[in-house]
């Protein structure tokens, strides 16, 4: 199985659940030069929204949402996986975790459609070192 394993920081910030203010956070994010490497957007009730982004740089996230007086929450620790996407892809991580006794408590990913894929690993606080000693990282 291929594929690259590494920690990603991410971010929740809240906007108001309207048409464009995704769109809009997302802009002034290219705008401003951050680059994101995953991004995810869930309700959090019938007037907000959260986001939650995996910045690349976490400084430039950071200077950016003061720039632009945002409330921000983070950083918080992720890995990310990239891959050939196969049958299995994902089965010898989560058994590498598993004998660690390393509880995975959310996931993410996708593919593709041409042979890769993506995912994100989110572990406790607590297990995070341990995690990233038993992925080898």
């Amino acid at each position: 199985m291929s594929y690259t394993i590494r920690r990603v920081n991410y971010f929740h910030l809240t906007v108001k659940n309207r048409p464009g203010e995704a769109y809009q956070m997302l802009e002034q994010f290219a705008d401003q030069g951050v680059n994101l490497l995953a991004f995810s957007a869930s309700p959090t009730g019938p007037a907000s929204t959260q986001l939650t982004v995996f910045p690349e740089n976490t400084h430039d996230l950071e200077d950016l949402t003061k720039k632009l007086g945002l409330s921000m929450f983070g950083p918080f620790s992720a890995f990310m996986v990239n891959g050939k996407d196969e049958l299995g892809a994902l089965t010898h991580i989560h058994k590498m975790l598993y004998m660690a006794n390393v509880d995975v408590y959310a996931s993410s990913g996708v593919t593709d459609g041409k042979n890769s894929y993506g995912y994100i690993l989110y572990v406790r606080n607590d297990d995070y070192e341990k995690a990233a000693q038993a992925l080898g990282i």
